[in-house]
Parts: structure tokens; sequence; C-alpha cells
């Protein structure tokens, strides 16, 4: 059969072409280290490394709420701890003015300091975490407690809600990491002149305390000592629940780095190359292409002649 000239150099065009794409690609998967470098290299491959790498992603952001759930667990401990603190100094300072042998102005005098102490207090509810607030339940972006008068504080007003910021740490897993400030602090709707209304509010006890001792009145000190136990057990029991729930992102932040090396193992698995492999392959797809060459080059010099 004769094969026309055309015809023959169109099969070597096509040779040389899939000579040049077959190393092209070899030089490629040396040059990234992947075997998967588009949809058509291994499409079935690809759609499992798409899977894989979703989950692997999905796995990351546990990571980093856990990251974020553990700075708000210890920055809302250490609040506490510290709340709790204030609280056994001013039992002490409360046990000392209740006293027989301490007078009216020596009362005056720790009244000044439990005003301060209170002021702490306020200020350790309003604690923040990359500029957002632990105790304010998920109204995160405002401060939660606030004095009614900076000058002479006779209330202190809540304005957060009662919704406690919370981060997923698994599939429909929920830790609440931040907490609802009334919950802890007590609720603000209560009478505040009235020194025997709201016994679990926090701050009300400080500001009758403080009060009592400004008016020398030792009953009244008394009546917010027996308070500030009952306020040392709640400070006590968060500090004890927000530990429980930091050992708990402990060991699901190692079932989640235990994951996060699963997966990039099985990514690793399915696209990345054998180099050495990979670079024997391209060795012998270049030398195919030089000799695909060198065979072109001889049938393009060849002219009438040669038949003749």
């Amino acid at each position: 059969m004769r094969v026309s000239t055309k015809a023959i150099y169109d099969s070597v065009g096509m040779n040389l072409g899939k000579a040049a794409e077959a190393m092209f690609k070899a030089n490629e998967v040396v040059s990234s280290g992947k075997t998967i470098n588009r949809a058509s290299d291994n499409p079935i491959g690809l759609v499992n490394v798409l899977n894989v790498r979703s989950a692997l992603e999905n796995v990351e952001q546990l990571e980093r709420n856990i990251s974020t759930g553990r700075s708000w667990l210890q920055m809302g401990e250490s609040a506490m701890t510290q709340i709790n603190d204030i609280l056994t100094e001013m039992k002490a300072l409360g046990v000392q003015m209740a006293s027989g042998t301490k007078d009216a102005s020596a009362r005056a005098t720790a009244a000044g300091e439990v005003d301060g102490l209170l002021r702490q207090v306020v200020a350790l509810a309003n604690t923040q975490v990359s500029g957002k607030y632990v105790f304010g339940g998920t109204k995160t972006d405002a401060a939660p407690f606030r004095l009614d008068d900076e000058a002479n504080p006779t209330m202190v007003i809540y304005d957060g809600n009662d919704t406690p910021f919370s981060v997923r740490i698994g599939k429909d897993i929920l830790v609440e990491v931040g907490l609802d400030g009334e919950s802890v602090f007590g609720d603000d709707t209560i009478d505040w002149t009235d020194p025997t209304a709201g016994a679990n509010n926090f701050f009300k006890t400080l500001i009758d305390f403080r009060d009592a001792l400004n008016n020398n009145d030792v009953q009244g000190i008394e009546q917010a000592m027996a308070r500030l136990d009952s306020h040392l057990q709640v400070a006590q029991q968060t500090i004890s629940d927000m530990g429980t729930k930091d050992i708990r992102m402990d060991v699901k932040e190692t079932i989640i780095t235990d994951l996060k090396l699963t997966y990039t193992d099985r990514i690793s698995t399915l696209e990345d190359a054998d180099i050495a492999e990979a670079v024997t392959s391209l060795q012998a797809k270049q030398l195919g292409y030089q000799a695909a060459l060198a065979s072109s080059s001889k049938v393009m010099e060849m002219s009438l002649v040669d038949y003749l």
C-alpha cells in the first residue's frame, strides 16, 4: 500500500507530540512531587484526594476552635481565681472589721479598700480574649458589666445575655467556654437599696459591705460576710467547671492531632510521587523524546531522490 508523504509527516508529528507530552508530564511529576496535577491525570484519585482534603479542613477548623476554647477557658479560670482571692481577702477584712476593737474611723478606711476591690472584681468580670468578653454570654463585643456611677457606684449593671459562648469541637458537640455573667455574679434586677435583697449578687454584697463599713454597721458587716461564703463557693465551682472543660479540650486536641496525621498521610499516599521512580521515568521519557526527534529529522530530510 502506498503511503503519501503528507501521511508520513502527519504521523511523525503526532508521534513527536505524544513523546513531548509524555516527557512534559514526567517532568511535571518530578517538579511538583505529585502524581496528580490536574483532573485528567487520575479522575478517581483526584476525587479521593478532594474528599480527604475536605475532611482535613474540617479537622483543622475543629483544631482552631479548640485553641480558641482553651484560651477562653484559661482566661476565665484565671479571672475567677483572682476574684476568689479577692473574696477571700474581703472575708478576712470583714472578720477584722466586725471586731469590737475597731472603731468607725478604721471601718471607714476599710470601706475605701472594699470600694477599690469592688472595682477590681468588675474589671475581672469584664475579662477579654482577643477583644471578646468572656462573661457576657454570646454578646461578646461589649463589656458586660458597668458601674452606674464611677465616683460612687450603688449598683453594677449587666449588659450581656444569658446564652454562654460556645465552640464546636466535634460533630454536634458544643462546649460552653464563655459564661453568662448573671449565672456567676448574680441577677441585677434587684432592689439595690435594700440590704436584704440580692443575696446571690457578688457586686451587691460588696457594695453592701462597703456601705456597712462606712456606716459603722457591725450587723451589716456580718451579713455581708455570710454572703461572701456563698460567693466563694460559686467562684470555686466555676473554677472547677472550667478546669474540667479544659481537660476535655486536651483529650479532644489529642484526638484531632491523630486525625490530622491520618488524613495527611492518606493524602500523601494518594498524590505524592516516588521521586526516585519519577526521575527514572523522566529520564526514560527524555530518551524516548530524543529518539523521536532523531527519527523525525531523518524522515523530514527524505525527498523523492531517496526513492529513485
